[in-house]
């Protein structure tokens, strides 16, 4: 009598479990990688900020821009900052932004403290903006009001602003503020016209004071529509009668007009 077969097995139908349990897995992986990559981000836009903190307090500016680009700094001045994460040395926006600031750093630095003393004093104001560096004289400081003649009192400022605007290639902008109060005098007919003169009359300074070449500087007048402050009070209007001196840096330049090659004159006529 022949054996009986043994029953076969039963099939298993949870077998798609573990295809299953690998894909979860993986996706798990996925998102623990973008998580790190966002927080590598936000490390590195604080980077920025505690960086230009330290540069206010006197730091160095080797290691300065050493913690900004995140690498260190070879004897070219070159940083090996490599972009953490996925991407591989590809430059994240912060870092972009990272080496504009540390462009004009050094700057920044010797100007806060050489003119210590008229920034507390409220005469003059210094900022790093997306369009560079700013150093903001009050009207007082350096015109007398409804005027575009320079007080003498403004040179030893000016003289320390000129010296580090020799040291650094990027041009100037001289912008001419004024606050919403009319003005109507045989010389100026309207803010307009004052504000113009007094980049004006700065450029004219810089130029023939300080030898400031006239084809790094442009000359800007705004009168009341850039305020920094309101004009319904004396104290605000005051802070209004400015003119800045943009230290402009890459982004800023982006609305400056081309120049010519430096072979080329535009003051001459072409030859024929």
């Amino acid at each position: 009598m022949a054996r009986r077969k043994k029953a076969s097995e039963a099939e298993n139908h949870e077998r798609w479990l573990i295809s299953y349990a690998d894909f979860i897995t993986l996706l798990f992986a996925f998102f623990v990688v973008m998580f790190a990559s966002s927080q590598t981000d936000k490390n590195k836009a604080q980077a920025v900020s505690d960086s230009v903190k330290r540069a206010l307090e006197g730091q160095k500016m080797a290691s300065l821009i050493s913690a900004v680009l995140g690498g260190s700094i070879d004897n070219k001045g070159q940083g090996n900052a490599m972009m953490r994460g996925p991407g591989g040395a590809q430059k994240s926006a912060e870092e972009k932004q990272s080496q504009k600031l540390a462009e004009l750093l050094p700057s920044l630095n010797v100007l806060s403290e050489e003119l210590k003393k008229e920034i507390a004093e409220g005469k003059i104001q210094i900022n790093m903006e997306p369009r560079g560096l700013v150093v903001s004289f009050t009207q007082a400081a350096l015109f007398p009001s409804g005027e575009d003649a320079i007080s003498p009192d403004a040179y030893d400022a000016l003289g320390k602003v000129a010296q580090s605007i020799e040291k650094i290639p990027n041009p100037v902008r001289l912008e001419g503020h004024t606050d919403s109060m009319p003005i109507n005098t045989p010389r100026f007919r309207s803010n307009w016209e004052l504000s113009a003169a007094r980049s004006i009359s700065l450029m004219e300074l810089f130029s023939d004071k300080y030898g400031v070449p006239r084809e790094r500087m442009s000359i800007s007048g705004y009168a009341d529509t850039s305020p920094v402050a309101s004009n319904d009070t004396e104290e605000g209007r005051a802070k209004n009668r400015r003119v800045d001196i943009v230290i402009l840096n890459e982004q800023g330049m982006v609305g400056e007009p081309a120049k010519p090659p430096p072979d080329q004159n535009p003051g001459l006529p072409a030859k024929h």
